[in-house]
């Protein structure tokens, strides 16, 4: 579950400062933590906060340019 509003998102641990949650935990999902990404936490301005469940803040904007996960520089399996 995630919050929006008034220019924040705290996010769990969806997204992180330069990565993502875990998904080698029972239970993990991959391709849905991905499709959560991508339709509901980049849709958001960039200049949103991400306050994660752990790690220090950021924003969509940076995440979206520096994080390996999003830009291609990781990819999942």
């Amino acid at each position: 579950m995630s919050f929006v509003g008034h220019g924040n998102v705290f996010g769990g641990d969806v997204l992180f400062n330069g990565s993502i949650g875990r998904t080698d935990l029972p239970g993990g999902d991959s391709a849905t933590l991905m499709n959560t990404i991508q339709s509901q936490f980049l849709s958001l301005p960039d200049s949103t906060v991400v306050h994660s469940g752990h790690g220090p803040d950021t924003t969509i904007g940076v995440e979206r340019l520096t994080n390996p996960f999003l830009t291609g520089a990781f990819r999942l399996e």
